[in-house]
């Protein structure tokens, strides 16, 4: 059952709501009534009532609009978005727009700003501009005299071989050559061989490969491009007229190598050249076997 607290609510709710009934039927009786009388001299009187309901009703748009002006001058004061800006009847919309637009952009402007990322420091851009400014070139390819201590063929892959190569460093590199078709198994153990030591270490077949063997090469014939006699493993390629200055990683991006491969070729006396100047390797030349006139790859 219901509270009695519950139903005196009820009852004081259906009191008002029978008042409120009351006071319409009250409101429609005195406008019928009016509307009747018009033709008998009541007219005027509910005229009267219309025309000061219409200049309170103006009044009351002026004093909105006021009060509305007044506060789109107080957002443009704070800086933010007018949201109630009025626009009046020979006043052109896009001015409206294109004054509020600043004020967009200015926001946008302070996130750009935030989102700018710190500037270098003066060592670093020095370090990259001195990268830049270094000539492409065969001194950015680090050549080395390598001995090769052994090789295998690579387990997954008939035209490889996996070779350990002695560079004059703490340990060989393990490096991964296509010379299979070329070079039998058995002349590729212990000999000596020109390494090009700087590119970046790649994967093939599973295995990384951390150099690559420099061959003088057709399609038909590949042979190892062979340093002189007495040479050891680290000794250092030289260029007459090409300052040695090897990238410590070629970047593949800049496609270093690729740039100088063209002018890396043997000549007519098997000698290893770079745009006509030898190898050299402490005074002598780096030879071909018997290929000449092809390029070193």
């Amino acid at each position: 059952m219901a509270s009695a607290e519950a139903i005196a609510k009820l009852e004081t709710k259906a009191v008002a709501a029978e008042k409120l009934i009351q006071l319409l039927r009250q409101q429609i009786s005195q406008v019928k009534a009016a509307q009747a009388g018009q033709g008998n001299g009541g007219g005027a009187a509910f005229s009267q009532e219309i025309v000061q309901l219409r200049e309170e009703n103006s009044n009351l748009k002026s004093d909105v609009e006021t009060w509305k002006a007044k506060l789109s001058a107080a957002e443009v004061t704070n800086g933010k978005k007018v949201f109630c800006a009025p626009i009046k009847s020979d006043e052109n919309p896009k001015e409206v727009k294109a004054e509020a637009a600043p004020i967009v952009a200015t926001d946008k402007k302070e996130k750009n700003v935030k989102a700018d990322k710190p500037e270098k420091s003066p060592k670093e851009k020095k370090e990259v501009k001195k990268e830049d400014d270094t000539p492409v070139d065969i001194g950015r390819l680090d050549l080395r005299v390598g001995h090769i201590r052994k090789a295998s063929k690579h387990p997954d892959a008939d035209s490889l071989y996996v070779e350990e190569i002695d560079l004059g460093e703490e340990k060989p590199r393990t490096v991964i050559s296509g010379l299979v078709k070329f070079i039998p198994e058995e002349e590729m153990q212990d000999r000596m061989a020109i390494i090009l030591c700087n590119l970046k270490p790649s994967k093939m077949r599973g295995i990384m490969s951390e150099a690559m063997v420099m061959c003088a090469s057709t399609p038909e014939k590949v042979e190892i491009m062979a340093p002189p006699a007495g040479s050891k493993p680290g000794d250092l390629v030289q260029v007459d007229g090409y300052s040695r200055n090897p990238d410590a990683q070629l970047n593949p991006k800049k496609k270093i190598f690729e740039a100088c491969a063209p002018d890396l070729k043997v000549n007519d006396t098997k000698q290893a050249t770079y745009k006509g100047v030898l190898w050299t390797v402490n005074g002598q030349p780096v030879t071909s076997q018997t290929l000449v006139g092809v390029q070193i790859k």
